[in-house]
């Protein structure tokens, strides 16, 4: 599944909603929730801090999915085009100033 797909099918499961996206700053404060979220998972699974016994399980993977959605939302919402950046993010680091930033695998 290619970005434009995940941001067609976002964009197809919101139309049916009034408004379709919330404004910017709310559509933020949910990642900001989601990201919390994926922090408290990556915790529970490899820190210290472990689930009570009446937690809810979760897994990573899902919260990592909600992260994904909500971006791809504020792309629809801002008509960005998530491909077109994704390639030209790419582009950066292949040929431009992270070319060598990192040390490579030999």
């Amino acid at each position: 599944m290619s970005l434009k797909d995940i941001q067609k099918d976002v964009h197809n499961w919101t139309k049916q909603f009034d408004p379709q996206y919330w404004p910017p700053h709310e559509i933020t404060a949910r990642l900001s929730e989601e990201t919390g979220e994926v922090a408290r998972e990556v915790n529970h699974l490899f820190g210290t801090k472990k689930k009570r016994g009446d937690e809810k399980e979760s897994n990573l993977g899902q919260e990592l999915i909600d992260i994904i959605f909500t971006v791809t939302c504020m792309a629809n919402s801002q008509d960005i085009d998530l491909e077109k950046e994704w390639e030209k993010m790419m582009d950066e680091k292949s040929h431009g100033r992270d070319k060598n930033r990192f040390k490579k695998k030999i």
